[in-house]
């Protein structure tokens, strides 16, 4: 891998930052967000630093985000040059970026056309309205997604959500959404109904607590929404990118696979680390399904967004495909990925009454813990274990993300160092090791 630059260093503290900008936060921004009492400055390849000068090693990625980590030179380079040239025009007119970034993706999966956006919960907007498109001279128009999924937090995005809590004070849901367990072909053919037009899971549960597809539960959707004429789709957002150590990560659960290798979905949608930082998303659409060339279902006027595929960002996420395929980062991230995941077993063989397992793929990784009525030093607080955890972790130096109350996640840059994961490790030990 191309070196990062050497981190650059903090600026001289002139008075107390942290209390000021988070007066301005309370002041004038809506409170949406259960924010960590953080304040950050600026960053390097895997380094952030506070305003106070501290380091931390960021594990999180800005959840899933950064695919080459902070400021990389090269993107910064990417952006430079394509703002001299073009920063935004129309979807009304051509642009060589987004033919060429279209092009790039579609040779990544199958036969099939790129629209873009602006952020996952857009992307997966996109396929509901797909989804409609297909089964309305029908009469379908229902989606099945799973029990603890993410798909958003539009109307569209927590009505599609299996998780109750994002829902509430919201209600009445959208219509045309139910919900089923994940991993489980049979509740799947039993939910169906004379509605449903499409089946849209997760290839990795992120928010449910990093649960990856079974094959046999890839597969046998396929096989069901092949018998039944229905769609199927998979919110990729933050679980493909390369994220798993293949582009898709339903790609790399099927390896090796009887089947897997001509497994394709009929919708993907993407965002997060296509654009490292830079605010882009994409669905994907299959050419021929059930006897309709779907990629061509939304005509002129049918769909639209006023900043989606931009040259700007388009030039981006080229490049971090150009660095990703340079560098061999899917690989990259397959073995270190498998040595985080040893690393996180180990800690649950030396501390069992702290942490149960390791979940995920590549760099898609959960430290599941335990229930905090199993372990004396997370029953001492109302706080879920995992923000126990993901606090002490501040304190110590590194930023990991929470999912639900007992996952601790890992989605680092994708080109983080062997040496920055030892040393990740090195301090999520010491403080697994004080709840111990």
């Amino acid at each position: 891998m191309k070196d990062l630059v050497s981190p650059t260093p903090p600026p001289p503290i002139i008075q107390n930052r942290h209390s000021e900008i988070r007066e301005l936060f309370q002041r004038y921004v809506v409170p949406s967000y259960g924010r960590f009492d953080l304040v950050l400055s600026h960053g390097a390849g895997s380094y952030v630093w506070d305003v106070s000068g501290k380091r931390y090693l960021d594990l999180g990625g800005g959840i899933a985000v950064c695919s080459l980590g902070h400021s990389n030179p090269e993107i910064t380079e990417a952006i430079v040059e394509q703002s001299r040239r073009l920063v935004h025009v129309s979807n009304l007119y051509y642009q060589e970026p987004q033919g060429r970034l279209a092009m790039a993706l579609t040779q990544c999966i199958a036969p099939g056309k790129i629209f873009f956006c602006n952020s996952g919960a857009e992307a997966n907007e996109g396929l509901y309205k797909v989804a409609r498109k297909f089964g309305h001279d029908s009469g379908r128009f229902e989606i099945l997604t799973a029990f603890n999924s993410f798909h958003g937090r539009t109307l569209g995005g927590i009505s599609a959500t299996g998780q109750e809590k994002v829902k509430k004070g919201f209600e009445p849901m959208i219509p045309g959404f139910r919900h089923i367990p994940f991993n489980d072909l049979q509740a799947a053919h039993d939910a169906l109904s004379p509605s449903t037009a499409a089946i849209l899971i997760e290839g990795i549960q992120g928010e449910g607590g990093i649960t990856p597809a079974t094959p046999e539960y890839l597969l046998g959707l396929r096989r069901l929404c092949n018998e039944k004429g229905l769609l199927l789709f998979i919110d990729a957002v933050q679980c493909g990118h390369f994220r798993s150590g293949r582009f898709q990560s339903y790609q790399r659960i099927l390896e090796g696979v009887s089947g897997g290798e001509s497994f394709v979905p009929d919708g993907i949608s993407m965002a997060k680390s296509l654009g490292g930082g830079f605010p882009i998303g994409a669905f994907w659409l299959r050419e021929a399904v059930h006897g309709v060339n779907l990629a061509d279902s939304l005509s002129a006027g049918t769909h639209g967004t006023t900043f989606g595929g931009t040259p700007l960002g388009c030039a981006v996420a080229l490049k971090i495909l150009e660095v990703i395929d340079r560098d061999s980062l899917a690989d990259h991230v397959r073995v270190t990925g498998d040595w985080l995941q040893s690393a996180i077993q180990d800690l649950a063989n030396r501390f069992p009454n702290v942490v149960r397992a390791p979940r995920g793929l590549g760099f898609m990784l959960g430290i599941e813990l335990q229930e905090a009525d199993q372990v004396p030093s997370f029953s001492t607080s109302q706080t879920p274990p995992s923000l126990q955890v993901v606090h002490r972790l501040h304190e110590a130096g590194v930023l990991t993300i929470p999912s639900g109350n007992q996952i601790v996640r890992l989605l680092p840059a994708l080109n983080l160092p062997r040496a920055q994961a030892e040393e990740g490790i090195t301090l999520i030990t010491k403080v697994i090791q004080s709840f111990a």
